[in-house]
């Protein structure tokens, strides 16, 4: 099998060198440098927080594992400053397709306006998003990456956490104002403060396989329910880039992994997938399905993120762009607290929305696992009858679930301000912004999402002009559309944010809606933001 490994070497730190009893203070220690550890760490650096981010490997590359990453986290890496080296490397797509047997049932097209920056979703392997991340922080002198360090143990006081970390030298301990725990599904962290997973584990398996080989096939997501090549089971084809595709084929709960992740034995059943065995192994698994959460995702001062937090099935591409939605909701929260701009409180708010999110994806993910691999007799006969009626009715079409997408979670939660206004469109307070084309005065081109991060990420009062301009608190930037602003001239942004002229929206730093305002003034978009802010 082809490996595409990238190791870092250890090094020691001068933290190692002192006392047990003078440990190193930090604002932070992020542990865990999968993509949500590198990008909270990148996140927080960027807004003036320096960061130790520790890993207990030294490598990344060990298998693609995710692929698939959504258009809201190429938009949040956009943010960082790698979105673009992201979708350049991958291979974009929006449309999928839905197979029974071998007659296709429907398609669908997940960005089908244009008028948007990124692209619905790109295929990827992990390790290149990894290693784009690894270069971003080599120039971000705040974070500071330690691999092989290792968490053994964690002590909770009143104003920090003190750890114990395990090094190729031996032991040294870190004091740090917050832990995040983004040390994956099977996270030491958890454990070491009394936390545990609750949820549900399918029994049925599949297996994983990316094969390089060239071929022919359109760039979508194919899936199928009953192939000719896999009687009985489902089976699901993407394109990665390098001419690698990743299969996935359901196995029988009763099938033993270590025997059928064997190339001798995975190799007949690709083989008849493709019609032809002219393909090498990139990466082999089989894994079950999990969908499974935290009570709570704060506990003190240790907040856990990502697949720490929540796990659910890979269909739908929840796992791991929910995760990076927990980086992008935290960073911001974290920062205000450690800068003293907002009370601790804030961070509650973090696993409110977060938990939220997770609910709403272990849902969705249970759905399509119930549907794909019916546990019962009685899921079975449904899955059957939805299918029968596909083949001729819409209704039916809509009702299959092959995996529903991840999609920007719609947050119930305090932070957000009630519309006092009447609406017949537009992002409510709680979802995340819509992109949209704009032009600046001189006539160049620039997209919505761009205008936003060109301010530096901050809570940004997005105004409609009319003849006045809305005074503003001091710590909210601007973007004006309309008037001495940016142009509409295809009337897009309009239309999305259901736009007259003086509408203004007042968006957090993480891009999603705080409030919106037919007619605001500067009082009400203070209020609008100290609610978001947690500050009463």
């Amino acid at each position: 099998m082809t490996h595409h490994i990238t190791q870092f070497g250890y090094r020691r730190h001068p933290d190692q060198d002192r006392a047990a009893t003078d440990a190193a203070h930090h604002p932070v220690v992020v542990v865990g440098a999968g993509p949500v550890g590198l990008s909270l760490a990148i996140d927080l650096a960027q807004r003036g927080e320096p960061v130790v981010l520790i890993d207990d490997a030294d490598r990344i590359g060990e298998g693609s594992r995710a692929i698939c990453f959504s258009k809201r986290s190429l938009e949040y890496w956009d943010r960082l400053g790698v979105g673009q080296r992201m979708v350049d490397k991958g291979v974009v797509w929006s449309v999928g397709k839905i197979f029974h047997g071998d007659q296709q049932l429907y398609q669908f097209n997940l960005l089908p306006e244009d008028g948007h920056k990124m692209p619905a979703f790109i295929n990827l392997q992990q390790y290149y998003a990894e290693a784009y991340l690894v270069d971003l922080i080599r120039d971000l002198p705040a974070v500071d990456l330690r691999w092989r360090n290792k968490v053994t143990a964690l002590e909770q006081r009143n104003d920090h956490v003190l750890l114990t970390i395990e090094t190729p030298d031996g032991p040294y301990r870190l004091a740090a104002n917050y832990v995040v725990a983004a040390d994956g599904a099977r996270s030491s962290l958890r454990g070491m403060v009394g936390a545990d997973f609750h949820g549900q584990v399918f029994e049925d398996q599949f297996l994983i396989a990316d094969v390089k080989m060239t071929a022919e096939f359109p760039t979508e997501r194919w899936f199928w329910f009953d192939p000719p090549f896999h009687a009985g089971r489902s089976a699901l084809l993407h394109r990665q880039p390098d001419d690698v595709w990743r299969i996935d084929l359901q196995l029988s709960p009763e099938h033993d992994a270590t025997v059928e992740r064997r190339p001798e034995n995975v190799r007949p059943r690709i083989a008849r997938m493709l019609g032809h065995d002219q393909f090498d192994f990139e990466w082999v698994s089989v894994y079950k399905f999990q969908c499974r959460r935290m009570d709570r995702f704060v506990h003190g001062r240790v907040l856990f993120a990502g697949d720490s937090a929540h796990q659910v099935s890979p269909f739908g591409a929840r796992g791991a762009n929910s995760g990076l939605e927990d980086a992008e909701n935290l960073a911001w929260k974290l920062a205000r607290v450690l800068k003293g701009t907002s009370p601790e409180a804030l961070l509650e708010s973090y696993h409110i929305e977060r938990s939220f999110a997770a609910d709403e994806n272990i849902r969705e993910s249970t759905r399509s696992t119930d549907f794909m691999a019916p546990a019962t007799k009685q899921e079975a006969r449904l899955r059957q009858a939805v299918l029968s009626l596909a083949k001729d009715t819409e209704f039916g079409k809509r009702m299959i679930n092959g995996g529903r997408l991840s999609v920007p979670s719609r947050y119930e939660t305090p932070l957000s301000t009630p519309d006092a206004d009447a609406w017949s469109g537009g992002p409510v307070p709680g979802t995340s912004m819509p992109d949209a084309p704009l032009k600046t005065r001189e006539g160049g081109d620039k997209f919505l999402t761009e205008a936003f991060t060109a301010l530096g990420k901050e809570f940004t009062l997005m105004q409609f002009a009319n003849s006045g301009a809305t005074t503003l608190p001091q710590a909210v930037k601007e973007i004006r559309i309309g008037g001495d602003g940016f142009n509409d001239d295809a009337g897009t942004a309009q239309a999305r944010y259901d736009a007259q002229p003086g509408t203004a929206y007042l968006l957090r730093p993480d891009g999603y809606v705080a409030a919106r305002f037919r007619t605001p003034t500067r009082d009400a978009v203070e209020a609008a933001m100290n609610r978001a802010c947690a500050i009463s």
